[in-house]
């Protein structure tokens, strides 16, 4: 590496840039100028170790000297690179796969091959963040038909680590989301593994929602398990609940997430191909989607619902999976927390049979255990909910789920927030419209997922008579600044829920 003249010292800058490796570089050292680098020109790093590819920034001051360059906290971790350790840099090899995306914008359909090659760069990390945010986009909307699903899909397995299990019958559930609170997973997974079956849960973190799966769960157990904690777990107690993202389970989805996170998109071929390749990758044979249908849900009429089924049994089939879709009620928030830890707090209501836990989470939980279990065969057709109310109104499941917790590194209490806000109803009347897209704004806005016991505590349903006066929601932070926040927000928003005269 001496004898190289395109080299400069690293040096740690602590700068977050959201996962995507960053490089700062004078843009006067003669490495800059040598080889051409422009701002966004995407580079190769490489030590005596490692290599990453990673976006130029250009520093016009003596921020960085003439003999060094600085790395984002990504491309820190990604090269394990030490303080003023020797790198070289140089123009990657072609991003040939660039042009099938651009194609894609252009009308040309996705192939399978066409489809391999830009999920394996964007694995490989050759894709900077413009870069995804142009295949995000290119497949947003309905622009992605079943052949390009399918490929998608099965190139997003390929690229990553794969679960088997030596069973005919492994089961997984996902819900495409939309709907605030809708924390059944938990449940779900203590209920059919008490039943015998065998269910290991990877879940992801938030997209565009106050929390995911993995962010509730995390405030109960560790949610980071390695492929051989996961193994070892489902091997012990027949399932588990824990974070996708800890482990190469269809890394590819890991990364594009990231930036539909950013985006505030979700495509729906994507959304297919992302739910799909995870449970395929993590072993499921069979696997049930909850599809909430609600005028602010993500997916706001029975039809688009209906074709979204069609396209996850289709692909399922395709490769291997046997997909079951179910409709459910998205017209308002499940239970009653919004946010990780009040999630956590109506899991652990249900679970632990208290009389105050929220009936419709009840039901929710029971209504896709029992699907589960007809479809593991531990109950007939029709008589799943019976056994799933069983097991649960018994104790076994709230058994199950802290020796699955336990087996995952321990059991936690979930914490509260130091600071509340309760909003009050301005009028006496019935509620007769809940915009879940708002709510969820608020929540988000009051600082979760990020601050786990932020969010909105939810006390009122559709039809409910109020008075004026009553709590609608008690909004959660974990600082003065985020509750302040949402509330302008609410101010310029009061339609968040809606009181009328007359029941609807």
């Amino acid at each position: 590496m001496s004898k190289n003249y395109n080299f400069l010292y690293l040096r740690r800058l602590g700068i977050d840039t959201h996962q995507e490796p960053v490089v700062y570089m004078r843009q006067d050292c003669h490495v800059c100028r040598a080889e051409g680098f422009d701002a966004q020109t995407r580079v190769r790093v490489t030590t005596d170790t490692n290599s990453v590819i990673a976006t130029v920034h250009k520093v016009t001051s003596d921020f960085l000297s003439h003999e060094e360059a600085g790395l984002s906290e990504a491309a820190w971790a990604l090269l394990n690179a030490q303080e003023g350790q020797k790198a070289l840099f140089a123009h990657p090899a072609p991003n040939d796969s660039l042009s099938y995306v651009r194609g894609k914008i252009y009308g040309r359909p996705f192939t399978t091959e066409t489809a391999a090659a830009i999920i394996n760069d964007i694995t490989q990390g050759r894709y900077s963040d413009i870069h995804l945010a142009a295949f995000v986009t290119a497949c947003s909307g309905s622009r992605l038909v079943n052949g390009e699903i399918t490929a998608l899909t099965e190139a997003m397995v390929n690229v990553g680590d794969r679960l088997h299990w030596d069973k005919p019958l492994v089961l997984d559930k996902h819900c495409v989301g939309g709907l605030p609170g809708n924390r059944t997973t938990p449940i779900v997974v203590s209920i059919v593994t008490a039943a015998g079956l065998t269910m290991p849960k990877t879940s992801s973190r938030a997209i565009t929602s106050p929390a995911g799966t993995a962010d509730t769960m995390e405030t109960l157990a560790p949610v980071d398990l390695s492929l051989e904690q996961i193994r070892q777990v489902v091997q012990d107690e027949g399932g588990c609940i824990a974070w996708g993202g800890a482990v190469s389970l269809s890394p590819a989805d890991d990364i594009l997430i990231r930036v539909e996170k950013a985006l505030d998109l979700d495509s729906e071929g994507q959304l297919v191909a992302s739910v799909l390749s995870k449970k395929i990758a993590a072993g499921a044979t069979h696997t049930l989607i909850d599809i909430p249908v609600g005028a602010t849900a993500k997916i706001r009429s029975q039809e688009y619902a209906e074709e979204l089924a069609s396209q996850l049994v289709l692909t399922g089939q395709h490769l291997g999976l046997t997909v079951k879709t179910v409709f459910s009620d998205g017209n308002q928030p499940v239970g009653r927390g919004i946010g990780p830890a009040l999630e956590a707090h109506d899991i652990l209501q249900v679970l632990q049979r208290k009389p105050q836990a929220p009936t419709d989470l009840i039901d929710r939980s029971l209504t896709l255990s029992g699907h589960l279990l007809e479809m593991g065969g531990a109950a007939k057709t029709g008589e799943g909910y019976r056994l799933a109310k069983t097991i649960l109104e018994s104790g076994k499941a709230w058994a199950k789920f802290q020796a699955i917790c336990k087996a995952q590194g321990g059991i936690r209490t979930p914490g509260k927030a130091p600071y509340t806000y309760d909003v009050k109803a301005l009028n006496s009347g019935y509620i007769t419209y809940i915009n879940n897209r708002l709510i969820a704004k608020l929540a988000k806005l009051a600082g979760a997922p990020a601050a786990a016991t932020a969010g909105l505590y939810f006390l009122v349903k559709l039809g409910q008579k109020i008075d004026k006066g009553s709590i609608l929601f008690t909004l959660h932070a974990e600082s003065k600044g985020e509750l302040h926040y949402a509330l302008e927000f609410l101010k310029t928003h009061p339609d968040a829920v809606r009181i009328e005269d007359e029941a609807i």
